[in-house]
């Protein structure tokens, strides 16, 4: 493959990875001495400005590899714009197999999921321009939640593909 060929094709790889999607928002935070209080509830703030595009909000949990559970239990509540009643969401978040391998990426003992925060993991449209606030707060039976190092939101833009080579 000649040098000009080459950077055709790098030039289009970049360009077709810039449309595919775009993180407007991503934020952590990390839980406190890695054990999660019931009564801390992170909250995350963004803003939408494009309510014809759809999203995909996604979780990301770390935790450590003595994490005693093979789930996570989280309360999700979410503030629209304008609005004073917020709305909720009761949703459980899979981290490991029946056999107990973890389902996330791993490095020495550190483990990180990156899961879909919706319901029934679908992409999101937003119905209205703002700011958004997301609350997150574990429901499991146990408090504090052992071994848990961070848990944080992602949203990611989805850019339409029709444009793609």
């Amino acid at each position: 493959m000649n040098r000009s060929s080459l950077i055709i094709l790098t030039l289009l790889l970049i360009i077709q990875s810039a449309c595919l999607h775009s993180d407007i928002f991503e934020k952590n935070i990390a839980i406190p001495g890695h054990a999660w209080q019931e009564n801390f509830k992170p909250e995350y703030t963004f803003n939408i400005t494009d309510t014809s595009s759809s999203y995909d909000l996604k979780l990301t949990f770390r935790h450590t590899d003595a994490y005693p559970y093979a789930n996570l239990w989280l309360k999700v509540t979410m503030q629209q714009p304008g609005e004073t009643k917020d709305s909720t969401l009761k949703i459980e978040i899979p981290l490991a197999q029946e056999n107990g391998k973890w389902l996330g990426k791993g490095m020495n003992e550190i483990w990180e999921h990156e899961l879909p925060l919706s319901k029934n993991a679908n992409v999101i449209r937003f119905k209205k321009t703002g700011m958004y606030k997301i609350k997150l707060q574990h429901i499991m039976r146990v408090n504090p939640l052992p071994q848990v190092m961070s848990i944080g939101v992602r949203l990611v833009k989805i850019e339409s593909t029709s444009h793609n080579l």
